[in-house]
């Protein structure tokens, strides 16, 4: 048997039979046939082949590979070999486009978009921009540099925990927040994604939140603002006796300043602004998205309470409060502002609700202050000044054989908390106040994506109660394993400074994190994983991607790939008929049950999208960021029932978004094309799924 072998990229590796198992067995399972009986007789003819041609010599990998192909005809499997030979075909083809992006080596197998992304914005560059590392160095570089801080607390070499570390990543089991894997290792060091700024109402403090903003987002990190403490418009400015502007017009120069920084070119900014609904410029606030080119770098929230809520259900009017002198300042209907709301909602998307009280019962420090604003994704209400890091879990990697392997998820949820409570220490602040404000609590968002892969996985549609059941099941099994880790990390750390003073006091001895889980929206992160974005549902089955500048690629989902070989009606004119349907639901072909699993976005009622988000938020510490998708159609009716369901499930955030209602979409249903004119589905490189404005880069 020879003992080594040519990579395609020139090198000389071990020669392992074993993979040659692994490839054959994949065309058995691609056509569903038991090769228990036969697989280790098959690999031994190929090595015997393999040593007899190239006795003293070194093959190749398409050599073996052709060989396994004889191999496969001779011995009767002509079905299986034909798989194999699809098998090789359609690797050819993505190495083939990898090599458009210079890509000549990417051990980790991932997809043509995922190296399209981490190019673009992930892997080191030189001076001149020309790419330095690959995929494997980088998730080495984050790995290596989070490990470091095991040194700190216990007297042991953190080389095995850097190699936990880099497992977890390389595997696609763990990834996380984007300026972890950007900063980690580098001069920046900034490892944050998320940052809660105060805007307190005076010039200098407005000023003074938007110097931070800048700085938050060099880094690259979004903000989130409350700017519910800026008196009203008309009020009186005490030092010139003039007339106040009033929080919106303050809101345009948080806006341009962004607009401007861009964070760096990595990333785009992005912020998040709240305003009560009780403040006197409540109406324009709700307003203040109406004109498309306003406010692009803001996604918008109204703070709403539960008396408001109340309220609204009978047509009651409700109070405005100055916030200046805390006295009363008119009154509004209560159903009308919650009408305005749903109105400018169906119009474009923005404003989203908050439930304040709901956030506030939750709040793990009240002694320290109440919660005002969250994250630009809604999924981290946080403090003044606090910061938090994210990663997500994959949940896609831990199905096997039909079942979930729990043992393996509470593995990796375990080392998810060390890995991201490592990042705290980690962590060059760009603030002194964020950094003592972010290691007093030492909040931490573990959250997961690839939910809607699981789901499939395990032939479970996502409109289902059953759907709604195992949602609940996984994420109280990642947040009770999660805060047993938290309190095993406190025993050899130490429990968080504000420990003694925090709700968690009550309810245990010690606790390293004021809260340790969280459900972001993922987004690039997910798509580097290979899997759904957040908690979302699949956007598309089969899809056109634009992977760069004037290319354009089929995209299919890996899961409905397989399942369509393996029951024998797959096809490329299928595949493209799905593509420029949208969904499955008039797709000629595809069987009754495949169509109810294989559900995506706009097949889901925007109800079984909120009982989804109810079920994870029921078992997560901080929020769930989740978009309600509505399809064109949808009413102005239809999106007021949504909110008013959220907050009686206990959501602690509601957006929505109907289709079509913004222009520059990053997804597309049914746009002809302008070569082909046909129509077809269409997303941006860099779209996951969720909201598709693209307004989500987290």
């Amino acid at each position: 048997m020879p003992s080594k072998i040519y990579k395609r990229d020139g090198r000389l590796v071990k020669f392992e039979p074993e993979k040659i198992s692994a490839a054959m067995h994949k065309a058995f399972s691609a056509l569903k046939l038991d090769d228990s009986k036969i697989l280790k007789e098959l690999t031994r003819k190929v090595v015997a082949d393999v040593d007899r041609r190239f006795y003293h010599k070194i093959p190749k990998v398409e050599d073996v590979q052709d060989i396994v192909e004889q191999v496969l005809i001779k011995s009767g499997y002509e079905r299986t070999a034909k798989a194999y030979i699809d098998y090789r075909r359609q690797h050819a083809q993505i190495r083939d486009a990898k090599k458009l992006l210079g890509v000549t080596s990417d051990e980790l197998k991932l997809s043509v978009n995922a190296i399209s992304v981490l190019e673009k914005r992930y892997l080191l560059k030189d001076d001149q921009g020309k790419v330095i590392e690959t995929p494997k160095q980088m998730f080495r570089r984050v790995a290596r540099e989070v490990a470091r801080i095991e040194a700190r607390y216990a007297k042991k070499e953190a080389g095995k925990t850097e190699d936990e570390f880099y497992r977890m990543m390389a595997d696609l089991e763990f990834i996380p927040n984007s300026p972890t894997l950007m900063n980690a290792g580098t001069r920046m060091g900034q490892l944050s994604a998320c940052f809660v700024l105060p805007v307190e109402d005076s010039m200098e403090g407005i000023f003074t939140s938007l110097k931070h903003m800048a700085l938050i987002h060099q880094s690259g990190g979004g903000t989130g603002f409350s700017f519910s403490r800026l008196r009203p418009s008309g009020d009186i400015v005490g030092s010139t006796k003039c007339p106040a502007s009033g929080p919106v017009s303050f809101m345009r120069v948080f806006d341009c300043a962004t607009d401007v920084i861009k964070q760096g070119g990595r990333r785009r900014g992005a912020n998040m602004g709240v305003l009560r609904v009780d403040h006197p410029d409540i109406m324009e606030f709700i307003t203040a998205k109406k004109d498309p080119d306003k406010f692009q770098n803001f996604n918008l929230s109204v703070a709403v309470t539960d008396r408001f809520m109340k309220a609204a259900e009978k047509g009651e009017e409700y109070e405005l409060i100055n916030p200046r002198t805390s006295s009363a300042a008119g009154r509004l209907n209560a159903s009308d502002v919650l009408r305005l709301i749903v109105t400018m909602a169906w119009h474009n998307g923005d404003p989203g609700l908050l439930f304040i009280d709901e956030v506030n019962r939750n709040n793990p420090t009240p002694f320290f202050g109440s919660i005002e604003s969250t994250n630009p994704c809604g999924e981290l209400p946080l403090l003044p000044y606090e910061s938090c890091n994210l990663g997500s879990i994959n949940l896609a990697r831990f199905v096997e054989g039909g079942k979930i392997n729990w043992k393996r998820l509470e593995k990796t949820t375990r080392l998810a908390v060390r890995f991201l409570d490592n990042v705290i220490d980690a962590n060059n602040f760009p603030l002194e106040e964020i950094e003592e404000s972010t290691k007093a609590n030492r909040k931490i968002g573990l959250g997961v994506m690839g939910f809607a892969d699981m789901l499939i996985r395990l032939s479970v549609p996502y409109n289902s109660d059953k759907a709604v059941k195992l949602a609940g099941e996984v994420m109280r099994f990642v947040r009770d394993k999660a805060l047993e880790e938290s309190q095993q990390l406190a025993k050899e750390r130490g429990s968080f400074p504000n420990f003694k003073r925090s709700t968690l006091a009550k309810k245990c001895k010690q606790m390293r994190n004021a809260s340790v889980t969280t459900v972001a929206p993922t987004g690039t992160i997910s798509i580097i994983a290979g899997c759904s974005s957040g908690i979302e549902p699949l956007f598309g089955i089969s899809f056109v991607r634009n992977v760069m500048s004037g290319a354009q690629l089929l995209e299919t989902n890996a899961d409905f790939e397989l399942i369509a070989k393996q029951k024998g009606f797959y096809s490329k004119e299928l595949m493209m008929d799905i593509a420029q349907q949208g969904n499955l639901q008039n797709v000629r072909g595809v069987p009754a049950d495949i169509k109810k699993v294989f559900v995506t976005a706009f097949d889901v009622s925007p109800e079984w999208h909120i009982k989804i988000q109810a079920a994870f938020q029921r078992y997560t510490d901080s929020a769930v960021s989740k978009t309600i998708n509505f399809p064109s159609t949808a009413t102005i009716d239809d999106i007021e029932k949504a909110y008013g369901l959220a907050h009686r499930l206990k959501c602690k955030g509601l957006t929505v978004y109907r289709y079509g209602s913004r222009e520059g979409q990053v997804l597309t249903l049914g746009e002809p094309d302008k070569k082909t004119k046909a129509r077809y589905m269409g997303a941006e490189s860099e779209y996951a799924g969720g909201c598709p404005t693209g307004e989500c880069p987290f």
